[in-house]
């Protein structure tokens, strides 16, 4: 894959136009988990994932593209353009047992494009609050739903915490299977069944390859050398490598590739590297401030749009697909809060530099990190992990936002992507520019909403049902 910086794709406005045509088709598909580099378009070569190869190889491979460290805060981020500290899902998850989700004052991507006339869909994981109905995804914008609300379930028989979460619109649904096979069914069934006279807005966030580590046998086998829990991830991303190419398959059968927008990329950083996943040259993995936490693997492909196989090393955030994808989609971008993505389609399309001068990793109440340029400041990044986000958190006090207490961290990822070297101590001038600029934004956060469960706290036999 040859390397295409923002200098040399300078050239090609002259070749591509950056204006695509109106209301194209979008398929977002989220991976949730995964490891930098545990996909062969990342350097990966342990685990076979050519049809998620192809996409990048089709398109763009975004080399530094940010999301944020947990999975709820992620999906937050995805479907409202606008970093979670603004509403309260900057810590942890949503949890089965929370009477919470993304509040309902957020205008929310599915619904910004059902009306300007998209058919919307959802299929997958969830994770943004279902205990009331007004959180439910066919209360957000989307059609239609299919998947569970929760994370954490059981691939095989859909259970949380002894509640069952499998839903179709709004109702359990008792279908039977591994869960990435029914996702892929399910999303090819759109594809096929879609209303033709509507462009098509479908977002897949797999549950995979989250833990618990299960995958029938037989994707196991070509990977017999590999250790337990890695031997079963292992299987579990070449499932869903399979189920994505499952997906391709139906937009070629129904010609909908070169009018459709295919977005890929992780939810957060790869856990326990190493151990399960493989986060590359990148420091820690999910739930910290490193960029094992929250730079993941990503990709972006739209034949005759976006030219095939080039890199795209300008930094991005997932809050910028909103924007970018309301453009594209001819919906208007203003509204009352405002977002926090940037429009990136001229950086895609045509070589544009990125306009994302700064990125705010997040903001917590005893720790954060910014990055503006090539520096980034981690305040407290040991305090940051919180890969045990599934299970009941620790209280923190309400209000109160982030300080270097304990530690101060600068570094120049331009020279140093591992972050091992802290050059704090030779540049307080450039510690004190960014912490400035940090203490600006922490300004702005509201306190985290995240809740433990209740003493005797007893799930309800379906998760969600209203």
């Amino acid at each position: 894959m040859k390397n295409l910086t923002a200098p040399l794709l300078l050239v090609l406005p002259t070749l591509l136009a950056a204006e695509p045509p109106p209301k194209p088709n979008m398929v977002v598909i989220i991976a949730d988990d995964l490891g930098y580099a545990d996909v062969g378009f990342n350097g990966g070569k342990e685990i076979a994932t050519p049809r998620i190869d192809g996409i990048a190889s089709s398109g763009a491979r975004l080399a530094q593209f940010y999301v944020q460290p947990l999975c709820s805060p992620t999906r937050a981020a995805f479907l409202t353009g606008r970093y979670p500290m603004r509403y309260g899902l900057q810590v942890g998850v949503i949890r089965p047992w929370e009477n919470r989700g993304l509040p309902l004052e957020e205008r929310t991507l599915p619904a910004a494009l059902k009306a300007v006339g998209y058919q919307t869909a959802i299929v997958g994981k969830w994770h943004l609050g279902h205990n009331q109905p007004a959180f439910l995804p066919t209360r957000r914008g989307f059609d239609h739903q299919y998947g569970h609300y929760c994370g954490a379930i059981d691939y095989f028989t859909h259970d949380r915490d002894g509640g069952f979460d499998w839903h179709r619109d709004d109702r359990a649904c008792r279908d039977e299977g591994y869960s990435t096979h029914l996702i892929a069914k399910e999303a090819c069934r759109i594809i096929r069944e879609r209303d033709k006279t509507k462009p098509l807005f479908l977002y897949v966030p797999f549950n995979a390859v989250h833990s618990p580590h299960q995958v029938p046998d037989s994707y196991k086998k070509p990977y017999a050398t590999l250790n337990e829990p890695r031997r079963s991830y292992a299987g579990m991303l070449a499932a869903m490598d399979e189920a994505i190419g499952q997906i391709l398959d139906a937009l070629d059968a129904e010609g909908l590739r070169k009018d459709t927008l295919i977005l890929f990329s992780s939810d957060n950083g790869g856990p326990s590297p190493g151990k399960v996943t493989d986060n590359g040259p990148l420091r820690a993995g999910k739930g910290t401030l490193y960029e094992g936490g929250a730079r993941v693997c990503a990709c972006a492909s739209w034949p005759g749009k976006i030219p095939p196989g080039i890199t795209v090393d300008q930094p991005f955030h997932i809050v910028d697909w909103y924007p970018t994808l309301l453009r594209l989609a001819g919906a208007p971008i203003e509204q009352p809060l405002p977002p926090d993505g940037h429009d990136i389609w001229p950086a895609l399309a045509s070589g544009a530099p990125s306009p994302r001068t700064e990125t705010l990793i997040n903001c917590k109440p005893d720790s954060g990190a910014i990055r503006i340029g090539d520096w980034k400041l981690v305040l407290n990044g040991g305090r940051s992990s919180d890969e045990t986000a599934e299970s009941a958190p620790k209280k923190t006090k309400r209000g109160k936002r982030a300080a270097p207490k304990d530690s101060v961290e600068l570094f120049n990822l331009a020279e140093d992507i591992g972050e091992k070297t802290n050059r704090a101590a030779e540049l307080p001038d450039k510690v004190q520019e960014l912490r400035a600029r940090y203490e600006g934004l922490a300004a702005q956060a509201v306190a985290p909403a995240n809740t433990p469960a209740a003493p005797g706290f007893k799930s309800p036999a379906v998760w969600g049902e209203p």
